[in-house]
């Protein structure tokens, strides 16, 4: 990885802090275009175990190279550093042969990120890793976290279960990770997938899941748009049309879409991406919640009998916010 970075410290003392830090290689990186892409990590311990839909933690060094220009950072402490941040353990969904695989199924990791291009200046101390993660290649070097985490899991679901994923953008990965263990067990309930995105350009993984979609009756994933142009011609195929998820929970609507009915009393909700679409509530003095004043899913989906998942109430709506 070159490294053009406008200070004194030689590059041997770079090559000395990947050797100390970095423990893991890419093996495949998949851009879906210039803000998006799937890539794929093996560690240098190789495979470890974790529950689909848990995330762990991604690091490179400060002083490597943006995806959009060299670093700038000047002050050599924060430079020696690592910057780190949690992501999501997506999934394949299908091999080469177009058979269903689980994460499990893979001693790599596979990652879905967008590209968050915000200048190093604009936070010195701990400059994005984004635009450094997009400068990777096959065979590169970064940090890989073996210490995977996350109560956003499958535990609560039964056999027979529906289960609706509802995720914005790379929010899908740990839903598809989740939706594909679920697929393999053979679950007896039904599974809805819905992703909402700006434009349809900004789906990584729509082949997979068409080919899901024809494979498995239980099984529907649907993509929604919030920005594609109005005029955009509703008899073709592939229109998607310009809606929220907060509109498809509503019963009406999830019953057109999918066919099926949200029973909460049989229904498990995961909700992950976008703290707007969530609706994340706060508790009030009394103990009661009160929610944002645009209403997300959570307030929608509690009006509806569901609800929300606490530490010492288990409920039927569980959420994973991204920032």
């Amino acid at each position: 990885m070159a490294t053009t970075t406008t200070h004194q410290i030689s590059s041997s003392s770079f090559d000395k802090l990947r050797e100390q830090h970095y423990n893991a290689t890419v093996v495949s990186v998949n851009r879906i275009h210039e803000m998006l892409m799937r890539i794929r990590i093996h560690s240098d311990e190789g495979r470890f175990e974790y529950q689909p839909g848990q995330y762990t933690v991604l690091a490179l060094g400060a002083w490597e190279d943006r995806f959009d220009h060299p670093t700038e950072i000047e002050d050599e402490t924060t430079l020696n550093k690592l910057i780190k941040r949690a992501y999501s353990i997506s999934c394949p969904l299908l091999n080469e042969q177009h058979e269903l695989v689980t994460c499990q199924d893979y001693a790599d990791l596979e990652f879905y990120i967008t590209l968050v291009p915000r200048p190093d200046h604009e936070s010195p101390k701990r400059p994005p890793l984004t635009p450094r993660l997009f400068a990777l290649k096959q065979g590169d070097r970064l940090t890989m976290s073996h210490h995977v985490v996350g109560s956003y899991t499958l535990d609560p679901v039964g056999p027979d279960d529906n289960v609706i994923f509802a995720g914005t953008g790379t929010g899908e990965a740990p839903h598809n990770a989740m939706a594909a263990e679920l697929l393999k067990r053979g679950h007896q309930g039904k599974i809805a997938s819905m992703t909402c995105v700006r434009y349809r350009q900004d789906a990584g993984y729509l082949s997979e899941q068409a080919i899901l979609n024809e494979r498995y009756d239980n099984y529907c994933y649907q993509l929604y748009t919030t920005r594609e142009a109005k005029n955009m011609d509703q008899s073709r195929p592939d229109f998607v049309g310009k809606q929220y998820l907060q509109d498809i929970i509503r019963p009406e609507n999830f019953a057109r879409e999918f066919g099926w009915n949200a029973d909460p009393q049989n229904t498990h909700v995961f909700l992950c991406g976008n703290p707007d679409m969530i609706g994340i509530p706060k508790k009030g003095e009394g103990g009661e919640l009160e929610y944002p004043p645009n209403p997300g899913m959570v307030e929608l989906l509690v009006s509806q009998g569901f609800t929300l998942d606490q530490p010492k109430n288990p409920g039927n709506i569980h959420f994973e916010k991204y920032w």
